[in-house]
């Protein structure tokens, strides 16, 4: 019996702590475990007790990299609890904080994390001493989302302007204006990192995924929509938890995401993608086109190129934001507590985000639960390693190993996100 092992202890560029481990028995793939071992962080049971206005902010601290996503949909379930509807100037404010979120969480990914992979270099730093140009761009890039976080959130990383019903402070017409120009070249940067994304040496790979992802009837989603998939799903939001499953596995603190009945899903940019391509802008339609994808797309190693896509959208969503906004009469509508449930997804980089909260009369948090992407994909990430795996069994165990954590890296993952979840067993003799 011949055995081989693929084992990575600490996966590097992805955001947290976690390894890889696949085991082959006579050609055979046997074992494929994705090693979650960053300590759960216990979110959900340090909401409880708390006010409900505190959980954008509280929230926030779960990710320096997709903070505004967990803003944005805490004060979305919130909102909902309270029976309060965002519209106007100010939902367009949140579309566009969320825009800037996009560009520098994905084009983080795209230079700097996962290129590297398709250029045969360890890190974005060994990549820059060869293409200083392409890393410029996607740094300077990368600072244009950041700025928008900044000017509408107070600051870049764990914003403190956002709050129920809107915003603490509404920009001036003048204060987006800088922010307008840096857009136009953002967009035909995004346009030249779709058509460089589109050259790099993508593995030819295929899954037939169940794609999860807000739909919304007329706009490429962030905040807002009914939750759908490609074979069928079509729910509400506060539907979440009677279509999805979690369980903990024992390699992990992150529990495993299912659709009750159906098994393990996909969300994120081809998710998204692949269920509302025809609301995407015209100029990235277009580039899609151009960079060779179809309406849908399978590849999981096609998801730089449909990042770099999005990067586009939100370029080109912004800078549509921006040239018709006209400053709201208030920075925000009242939120007044009372006793409810609230239910909330949006669109996170990395896929939907789902948060529940209970609340009291007088707007006390009795209870929470957060489902981050990465926990969602975990199980799907496993079973993309597997199928690799069997595609490739007579390469050299360096090549597949550099190939499995390529495979994981198509996710994007956020470790640190997925640990929220833990039950703790203690077994005693």
């Amino acid at each position: 019996m011949s055995v081989r092992t693929i084992k990575v202890d600490y996966l590097a560029r992805v955001e947290g702590e976690g390894a890889l481990a696949v085991t082959i028995k006579d050609g055979a793939v046997t074992d494929v475990t994705l090693d979650i071992f960053e300590p759960p962080r216990f979110f959900e049971a340090l909401l409880r007790g708390r006010r409900f206005d505190e959980a954008p902010d509280i929230t926030s601290r779960i990710c320096g990299i997709c903070p505004v996503a967990y803003q944005m949909s805490a004060a979305h379930a919130m909102e909902d609890a309270c029976g309060v509807t965002v519209d106007g100037q100010l939902r367009a404010l949140r579309r566009l904080i969320y825009c800037g979120e996009w560009i520098e969480s994905h084009t983080l990914h795209v230079y700097m994390l996962h290129a590297p992979d398709f250029l045969g270099y360890a890190s974005g730093i060994e990549m820059a001493k060869d293409h200083p140009a392409i890393v410029e761009r996607g740094l300077q890039l990368k600072k244009v989302g950041n700025d928008i976080i900044a000017l509408l959130g107070g600051r870049s990383v764990h914003p403190i302007n956002v709050r129920l019903g809107g915003f603490f402070k509404a920009p001036t017409k003048a204060a987006l204006a800088p922010l307008a120009e840096r857009l136009r070249w953002a967009r035909d940067a995004a346009l030249e990192t779709v058509h460089w994304a589109a050259t790099l040496p993508i593995p030819d790979f295929e899954r037939d995924y169940e794609f999860v992802a807000l739909s919304h009837p007329d706009e490429y989603p962030f905040n807002e929509g009914r939750l759908m998939s490609n074979r069928g799903l079509d729910i509400a939001p506060r539907e979440y938890d009677d279509h999805f499953v979690e369980t903990q596995v024992p390699h992990s603190n992150a529990l495993h995401s299912t659709i009750r009945g159906r098994g393990s899903y996909a969300v994120g940019p081809l998710a998204r993608y692949s269920l509302n391509f025809d609301r995407l802008s015209p100029i990235a339609q277009d580039a899609a086109r151009r960079a060779g994808l179809g309406l849908v797309c399978r590849n999981p190693f096609q998801s730089i190129v449909v990042r770099s896509v999005e990067i586009l959208y939100a370029c080109d969503e912004a800078l549509r934001i921006i040239e018709s906004y006209e400053p709201p009469e208030a920075p925000f509508v009242d939120v007044l507590p009372r006793a409810g449930v609230g239910y909330a997804i949006t669109e996170a980089p990395r896929g939907i985000l789902y948060h529940r909260y209970r609340i009291d009369e007088q707007g006390t948090i009795l209870d929470a639960k957060i489902v981050p992407p990465t926990s969602q994909n975990q199980k799907m990430i496993e079973e993309d390693l597997r199928g690799v795996v069997e595609a490739n069994l007579r390469m050299s165990k360096e090549r597949l190993t550099w190939r499995c954590e390529q495979a994981v890296r198509n996710y994007d993952p956020c470790i640190s996100c997925a640990t929220h979840f833990l039950t703790l067993r203690i077994n005693e003799t």
